[in-house]
């Protein structure tokens, strides 16, 4: 299993900098890493100095790049497809379509990038594995998929199997089924491909949240835009279960305000690092207790400061969990960073709890000794939600 590693912030803040400095650094530690960027955009070539197409390929010792393109992603995916429908059932309909007609449904390039990290991460090729991509909360939405998805099969198939509809059907069901399936609605075998896709999803959930498997990493400037976007993606990667270890200042943007100031006026220039200085003791307090550090400007093809000042990724376990779950104490503690009280909103629903926090959602599902328990108190304080029982 692999280490898998991106980074969340607004636009033109270094991003796609920071993760190629991160993916150097782990080959150059002997780790195989590789560095997978999102979409047909060629920022990440052109900074890399090679061009990488949907293949890995080998950039350095240790080191192989790759480009998610969805055509490609899709037309892999489909002979899979095919194969699996023509298992469970007795009429194909998928031959009479494309698999790149289905290239524009919207979430796809999220779906099958997601299923791309999957597949490179259970190849056992890789140690690490450097994930690129918006960077925002469509990439969150996409890590947070499994939970989602299989939220929706939880909720779905107890409100059918519960209702009235559901019972009196399903007597029904299994001539019907038996007409248009390869398999007995009543076997085994049956089941078989919903538990493979439950078995999935699962995989997918524990890898989310355990930052031993998968960690994102905050990247900001001093802009007042770009601290408070990454301030929010923080709080939005804690609803989804994913750990964020730490933020990154890019000085370069600032960096490059005291090269133009140096022609003008050295007064400037000192009052430009003064900036520089009140910028880290700015993004040190909003993002506590996450550790900050600041990386200074890339000259040329030199990455090596770069790769020096990048932390400590094995670390990120260190910062705050999104989600503590006590049994004893009957209490759950959600951490909400970027969030106020009147943002926060709490429901219940059987077994399960929904949290909404600005534009994500999270349903957690109460272990056994929690489950079937009503919901006593709710109190919000210093960005964590505890929720009694």
């Amino acid at each position: 299993m692999s280490l898998i590693l991106t980074f969340l912030g607004k636009g033109g803040t270094g991003r796609t900098t920071v993760a190629i400095a991160a993916a150097k650094q782990l080959a150059s530690q002997g780790k195989r890493v590789l560095l997978a960027g999102q979409g047909s955009d060629p920022a990440l070539s052109l900074i890399l100095g090679a061009t990488l197409g949907p293949d890995p390929q080998e950039l350095a010792t240790n080191f192989q790049g790759v480009q998610f393109q969805t055509a490609q992603l899709l037309e892999r995916s489909w002979e899979e497809i095919k194969q699996l429908e023509a298992q469970y059932l007795r009429t194909p309909i998928v031959k009479e379509v494309f698999g790149q007609e289905l290239g524009v449904l919207p979430g796809m390039d999220s779906a099958l990038a997601l299923n791309a990290l999957r597949e490179y991460d259970a190849s056992g090729k890789y140690d690490a594995i450097v994930y690129d991509g918006t960077g925002d909360q469509t990439m969150l939405r996409m890590l947070g998929m499994p939970e989602i998805v299989s939220w929706y099969i939880r909720r779905f198939r107890n409100l059918f199997l519960n209702s009235d509809l559901g019972k009196t059907v399903s007597p029904f069901i299994q001539p019907v089924a038996s007409a248009v399936l390869n398999v007995n609605w009543g076997e085994d075998n049956f089941a078989q491909p919903t538990n493979q896709v439950n078995n999935l999803l699962d995989q997918g959930k524990d890898a989310v949240a355990n930052p031993n498997r998968m960690a994102a990493y905050l990247v900001t400037t001093g802009d007042p835009t770009a601290l408070a976007t990454a301030k929010y993606l923080w709080g939005s990667a804690q609803q989804i279960g994913l750990t964020v270890g730490g933020v990154i200042l890019n000085q370069a943007t600032m960096a490059d305000t005291v090269a133009a100031e140096v022609a003008q006026n050295l007064a400037q220039v000192y009052e430009t690092f003064d900036r520089e200085t009140a910028a880290i003791d700015t993004v040190t307090a909003a993002f506590s207790p996450l550790p900050a550090i600041a990386i200074p400007t890339r000259t040329g093809g030199d990455w090596q400061p770069l790769m020096n000042a990048m932390p400590d990724f094995r670390q990120a376990y260190r910062a705050p969990k999104p989600i503590e779950i006590d049994i004893p104490a009957r209490q759950v503690r959600l951490f909400l960073p970027g969030f106020d009280k009147k943002q926060v909103k709490l429901t219940q629903n059987g077994p399960e709890v929904t949290i909404e926090a600005g534009d994500q959602r999270r349903n957690i599902f109460l272990p056994p000794q929690l489950s079937g328990q009503s919901v006593k108190g709710a109190k919000f304080q210093n960005s964590y939600l505890t929720i009694s029982f």
